[in-house]
């Protein structure tokens, strides 16, 4: 393609007043105050057989957490909470609830207006952060064991902090120069505001016991290997490093970027002028980092964003809500397209994008031969990221899927060695999976060392 197809390109910093992106990137949702709280709680038909329960990964008792609420006991409620999920205060931001414990509420299933169960955990762990003097849990007498955990992310940091309540002292080793994983950097930054990702990462560290060593990187620093001979048990939670190319040529131009590595640069930017955005830009993909870099875009002040997914709405990884959300942003999701060639001018910088109409039949997707062509300043890879298994080299570890292979309890085929998190197999890819994931190997580890 020619720079004659679309011949203009507008990418700039400052687009916006400053007004307007404190106004754009502030709260998604206002925290409830006492007063809402307690109206809210006593929605909350307290079902001895409650299905939301049943439907959190980490098996949080909702209804009891909730009664806690209603009688006026948040620091109690946040007790109940964290003691399922220790990061109960960012999965009440980012956890799905829409289509977890919100989805099999009694009152959605008679009413279509469930207990808002997520601000509710949201009101209990955030008033018992700000009033706790000391930490809600208590480490257990030392043991002498000692547990390397890699990488700082939800599932590293519940591990942990587990396997320290039991006694263990811990060294964390994680890549960046800040702890949190996708908490920290790849959630949007309108769902976790004021810094609280690393507010929950000082919460949770605060417990004693754990060592964070930044700048450590599980192949480059630090080998399974070696961790293995210098700790009593090791607990993988790397993540997913590398992000899936759309394989189109061009794709290293100027102007194709990676929506991961993006959000991780406004996520981490005192000054949100200083981010360059176009104003006509396409994202390629349909789950949440779609979603998240499409409406942050808006926010920015792009003027056209369109989502371009292969599929129909139903295939979207992303839910309703936040496909609802999107589009209240402004955002146009177009279905059954995908990308058959990137515009570039001859600066090498891309002007606009082709896209082929797609159908299906028995589950078989293929290109109908129809395409359209959009302008785009900028176009944004979303399709997924991948493990990076070169990590493991040395290691010998079986994966499945082209993850990790671990057992119920987080176990890989290595001796000494659990994994849990995005980089193990057969997993949800949410923060509140990676956070059982933590918590289970932490307990499979404690019953290891302690036979």
């Amino acid at each position: 393609m020619s720079e004659t197809d679309f011949a203009t390109r507008d990418i700039r910093t400052g687009r916006l007043d400053q007004i307007d992106y404190d106004s754009n990137f502030e709260d998604l949702h206002a925290p409830l105050t006492r007063h809402e709280a307690m109206v809210e709680a006593e929605r909350c038909y307290f079902c001895y057989d409650a299905p939301c329960m049943t439907a959190c990964p980490t098996s949080i008792d909702i209804p009891l957490f909730i009664r806690e609420i209603a009688a006026d006991n948040p620091s109690g409620s946040a007790k109940t909470i964290l003691n399922q999920n220790i990061l109960g205060g960012m999965c009440a931001r980012v956890c799905p609830t829409e289509t977890l414990c919100e989805e099999v509420c009694v009152r959605e299933e008679a009413e279509g207006k469930p207990v808002k169960i997520g601000q509710l955990q949201r009101y209990a762990t955030d008033h018992l952060m700000v009033t706790a003097k000391e930490h809600p849990f208590k480490r257990a007498a030392t043991t002498g064991k000692r547990v390397a955990v890699v990488g700082a992310g939800p599932a590293g940091l519940s591990c942990a902090h587990r396997l320290s309540m039991h006694g263990h002292d811990v060294t964390i080793f994680e890549a960046r120069a800040k702890s949190g994983g996708l908490n920290e950097h790849g959630i949007a930054a309108y769902k976790t505001t004021h810094d609280f990702a690393q507010l929950e990462v000082e919460f949770v560290l605060s417990i004693g016991g754990i060592n964070v060593q930044h700048g450590k990187a599980l192949g480059r620093d630090i080998s399974v290997g070696q961790l293995r001979d210098d700790y009593d048990a090791v607990f993988i939670g790397v993540g997913l490093g590398n992000t899936n190319n759309l394989g189109l040529e061009g794709e290293d131009n100027d102007g194709c970027l990676d929506a991961v590595d993006y959000i991780e640069k406004l996520r981490q930017t005192d000054d949100l002028s200083s981010l360059p955005v176009g104003r006509d830009v396409v994202v390629i993909g349909g789950g949440m980092t779609a979603i998240d870099i499409a409406i942050q875009t808006k926010m920015l002040g792009a003027e056209n964003v369109t989502i371009a997914y292969r599929r129909g709405q139903e295939g979207m990884n992303a839910s309703l809500y936040e496909q609802e959300l999107a589009q209240t942003h402004g955002v146009i999701i177009r279905h059954w397209l995908q990308p058959k060639a990137l515009i570039s001018n001859e600066q090498n910088q891309i002007t606009g994008i082709e896209l082929e109409y797609t159908s299906q039949a028995d589950g078989k997707l293929s290109g109908t031969g129809e395409t359209i062509k959009l302008e785009a300043d900028q176009v944004f890879k979303a399709i997924g990221q991948k493990f990076d298994s070169s990590i493991l080299s040395d290691a010998g570890i079986e994966l499945e899927a082209r993850r990790i292979q671990i057992a119920k309890d987080g176990k890989t085929s290595l001796n000494k060695v659990w994994a849990g998190g995005d980089c193990v197999a057969g997993g949800e890819d949410l923060t509140v999976e990676s956070v059982e994931d933590g918590k289970l190997a932490a307990e499979s580890i404690h019953a290891f060392l302690t036979r």
